[in-house]
């Protein structure tokens, strides 16, 4: 095997094969280990022939769109020709990308070493996330592919019921690894509004057969909550429904790194979901920064609700966990541990950068206080870990930009300016890579302030955003049938209420 490009000989040998003969293929035996450890890994590849097609690998690995996973160990059987790969561990490890050249019938071995820049778990950060639409059977592998720990995957979801014709498991949580799990009745409620992601329930809620707009999804969220260990997940900030499903007080966290962001590009527009003005939000990071606008207002109304990411792999072509989360649980993790310390907004999103940070020594979701009349300056304390080079860092205050830091200007100092209130309010961290196909980015959860008496800034004009939001929405509802627009309605009237209670209890712009 040559690790250089011979295209001169490729045609040699193209022209001396009979035409109706398959040319004879070369084998390469695949290891890839662990730098530190030096145990074999499982791990992605994305592999290329010379016309940039992806090329599948056999054994034990499992393909899907453009990648394939396998345990660490795999024979490729290929035709002869020219091959370029990345091989991927999660975001805790490097890219490992190179080239070959497989020849006729050819064998050879070849060891990769990744080496682990970071170990997020060994320092309390346990990595997961929640939307995952791939088979069962393959979520071990695939876990353990990309290093993650917490993932319910979705085997219900509008129509598709995989419990329909068979007995669900009494107990849906697996634990495998000693501390990994995944939990088998995770399911999604996609109709008119978006979608509503479901965590946590013992059996799938009876959605099948609802119509796009009939019934309201919060009939079916009402009807989770009876279950205490229900979790109920806006898939994203910009489907239509979200200031309704707000104003319901059903939600337990909301999507900000979401599956319109792909390894290798971003899908452009909001689907069936508010549009975001193009000429502001511009590709490729316009969705995104639209997204994060969104839940800005959502924290700017007084709602403390955690960021949550998700990839929709099977549906989408990332592979799981490319957006993921980080939720401190300390040095020992457990499943119900996993979803509390989330609840108290314990978490980092991202789908490229590393971020461990804290703010005077308190994990985000932390709510500091202070008496009338005193001024908080607050110091935050920011690890960071990176495969992509890092544009710049912002310190997001009551949802405008506080302060912006050229990477440059901080590796000089290691320090990020002090961030100061003397009123109530939030902050948060963002950091945004290069990158020209995508938004790479990565966002701590919010820390929160209370001075005085006042207990939660709500601004007026987030809560108008959102009142003008569910008037828009009233007029798009489409149904003929009037007993149930009157039952539809419902809700989204109690959700004009509430916003328009929103604005006469403001106390900031």
């Amino acid at each position: 095997m040559k690790f250089a490009c011979t295209l001169a000989l490729l045609l040699a040998f193209a022209s001396a094969a009979p035409c109706h003969a398959a040319p004879a293929r070369g084998e390469l035996e695949l290891t890839v280990v662990d730098g530190d450890t030096k145990e074999v890994i499982p791990c992605r590849i994305h592999l290329k022939n010379l016309k940039k097609r992806p090329v599948k690998i056999g054994g034990e690995s499992i393909f899907y769109k453009d990648h394939a996973v396998f345990p660490g160990k795999a024979t490729l059987s290929l035709p002869p020709g020219q091959y370029v790969f990345e091989i991927e561990r999660g975001p805790e490890y490097p890219v490992m990308s190179g080239h070959f050249e497989m020849e006729r019938s050819s064998e050879d071995t070849k060891t990769v070493t990744l080496q682990r820049f970071v170990n997020m778990a060994k320092e309390g950060w346990w990595a997961g996330e929640t939307h995952i639409h791939r088979p069962k059977e393959h979520i071990e592998l695939l876990m353990r592919a990309e290093d993650l720990y917490v993932c319910p995957v979705i085997t219900w979801w509008n129509d598709q019921n995989e419990w329909a014709s068979k007995t669900a498991p009494v107990n849906p949580l697996v634990q495998f690894d000693k501390n990994r799990f995944y939990h088998l009745m995770a399911g999604e409620d996609e109709r008119e509004g978006g979608a509503l992601l479901y965590f946590n329930l013992a059996k799938p809620l009876p959605i099948l057969g609802a119509a796009r707009e009939y019934p309201s999804p919060l009939k079916f969220a009402e009807a989770a909550k009876l279950d205490q260990n229900a979790w109920i997940d806006i898939e994203k900030t910009f489907w239509y429904d979200t200031p309704v499903w707000l104003a319901s007080g059903l939600v337990d966290s909301i999507g900000i790194c979401h599956n319109h962001m792909w390894r290798e590009g971003v899908y452009p527009d909001e689907a069936w979901g508010r549009p975001r003005d193009k000429k502001i939000f511009r590709m490729p990071r316009g969705n995104g920064q639209y997204t994060q606008e969104i839940y800005y207002h959502v924290l700017n109304s007084g709602l403390r609700i955690p960021p949550s990411a998700g990839s929709a792999s099977g549906v989408m072509e990332n592979p799981i966990g490319y957006n993921r989360m980080y939720v401190w649980c300390g040095e020992e993790l457990t499943y119900e541990n996993w979803w509390e310390n989330l609840r108290r907004g314990r978490v980092v999103v991202t789908n490229g950068p590393i971020l461990r940070p804290q703010a005077d020594g308190r994990f985000p979701g932390h709510v500091f206080q202070a008496e009338a009349g005193e001024k908080l300056s607050l110091n935050i304390d920011l690890s960071m870990s990176t495969r992509d080079k890092i544009e710049y860092l912002e310190i997001i205050k009551d949802g405008q930009v506080f302060q912006s830091i050229r990477l440059e200007d901080y590796a000089k100092t290691g320090r990020l300016p002090p961030v100061t209130f003397d009123a109530s309010g939030w902050f948060l961290v963002r950091a945004i890579c290069e990158h020209p196909k995508t938004f790479r980015f990565a966002s701590t959860g919010p820390w929160y302030v209370e001075i005085g008496e006042q207990k939660s800034r709500v601004s007026k004009a987030s809560a108008e955003y959102f009142r003008d939001w569910v008037k828009e929405r009233i007029d798009r509802v489409k149904l003929d049938d009037p007993a149930q627009r009157t039952e539809v309605l419902r809700y989204h009237e109690d959700a004009l209420k509430f916003w328009e209670q929103k604005i006469v209890e403001a106390n900031a712009p």
